[in-house]
């Protein structure tokens, strides 16, 4: 109970922070979905979200995801799986047993490991975003450029996936602003050519209000939810 307590205290406070930054950008608080990213809690902080409202919920390591999904499954709880950081590809057969919608799809080779997983195990598409390398720096996970170009062409050629939108996190040392305006400009590009494509995934604990005032429609919130991580190791 004292846990629960605590993730309702800390839930408060972020969705008064998601309202005021809605306020301040003119946009209507429901355009935006909270996804608490869960990654190193238990399924029992899950449960206690989804008992206090919040059915989006975000992994983003599989060998932790797919046991904590279906616990939460076996539970008879129902949520919204996102799944948010990078993916090889021998986990795409994994992840889409479980997954509502992966977030960091960055090269043709992994939306295709991804749309043939989905053709052999699964009874529906796969929403996915394409992820975004704002910085160009492969490291980081995301795509840029004429990659970025053929990234959204391989997604949205594919009848199993669902391209819905984009996704992209702030490069260290940048001005999270100077991030999310030019993640903006790229979303809408992809929209212009694929207007089923109105999901934007950016901000998290630290810089969701810029995110939202350059239009995000998720923020995948950790830290400010769930405290600090006590990572293993």
């Amino acid at each position: 109970m004292e846990r629960r307590a605590q993730l309702a205290t800390n839930l408060a406070r972020v969705r008064a922070r998601i309202a005021d930054a809605c306020a301040a950008a003119g946009r209507d608080r429901g355009e935006v979905t909270l996804v608490a990213v869960t990654k190193t809690y238990p399924a029992a902080d899950v449960l206690s979200l989804a008992e206090l409202g919040v059915r989006d919920i975000g992994e983003n390591r599989d060998q932790e995801a797919a046991p904590k999904a279906a616990e939460i499954a076996a539970h008879g709880v129902e949520v919204r799986w996102h799944f948010v950081g990078q993916l090889q590809r021998n986990k795409a057969r994994s992840v889409v047993r479980y997954a509502d919608l992966v977030h960091s799809v960055d090269s043709v080779r992994l939306a295709a490991a991804l749309a043939d997983a989905v053709e052999r195990g699964r009874d529906r598409p796969l929403d996915v975003l394409v992820q975004v390398s704002i910085d160009g720096d492969p490291r980081r996970g995301g795509a840029a450029g004429d990659e970025l170009d053929r990234v959204v062409a391989a997604v949205a050629e594919r009848p199993a996936l669902r391209l819905r939108g984009v996704m992209a996190v702030a490069p260290l040392g940048w001005p999270a602003e100077t991030a999310f305006a030019r993640l903006a400009e790229v979303a809408q590009r992809v929209r212009d050519r694929h207007p089923d494509a109105t999901v934007v995934s950016a901000g998290m604990s630290e810089d969701l209000e810029a995110a939202i005032s350059w239009g995000a429609t998720h923020v995948r919130i950790g830290s400010a939810l769930l405290g600090k991580r006590a990572y293993p190791g």
